[in-house]
């Protein structure tokens, strides 16, 4: 049996919003072995300057990420959607080892395959250091709360 992950392309707004919302609940989750099954087994990922492909390096690659950007919460919002492409815009912060906080800006493009599965993701991501008291990001979004969130 084909592995499947609604909502399927091609998307309308109300299922593009959904699989935004999805996305950002499973990273929030901060499981990798959960965030990979959303990608299909050959996956092709540029995240920066790191190229991945497959489940497997994504699966690792993540594990990675959250064992040093402690504290993780992120908001993802959607930007366009076409067929089967949904981009995005986020904003995560994180604590590193060294007690510093940081919030990541960025943009991704996605793209499904039939089956609802990510088979590309390209992400750009810039990060900022803060000071504790300017954090805004503080676990999951509340239920309910579709809000976009601000620019700085």
């Amino acid at each position: 049996m084909t592995e499947q992950r609604p909502p399927f392309p091609p998307f309308d707004e109300a299922s593009a919003h959904a699989k935004v919302l999805g996305a950002e609940a499973a990273w929030n989750s901060r499981d990798p072995e959960r965030v990979s099954m959303a990608y299909s087994v050959d996956s092709e990922w540029r995240n920066r300057d790191t190229f991945l492909k497959g489940r497997n390096e994504i699966r690792e690659f993540l594990a990675q990420k959250w064992a040093r950007e402690l504290d993780y919460a992120l908001r993802k919002d959607l930007w366009a959607f076409t067929g089967n492409r949904i981009a995005v815009r986020f904003q995560y912060e994180s604590l590193d080892e060294a007690g510093q906080w940081w919030r990541s800006y960025g943009n991704e493009n996605w793209e499904f395959d039939e089956h609802g599965l990510m088979h590309r993701r390209e992400a750009s991501i810039n990060d900022v250091a803060i000071d504790v008291a300017d954090r805004r990001l503080f676990g999951p979004r509340a239920d309910g709360d579709t809000e976009g969130f601000p620019l700085r």
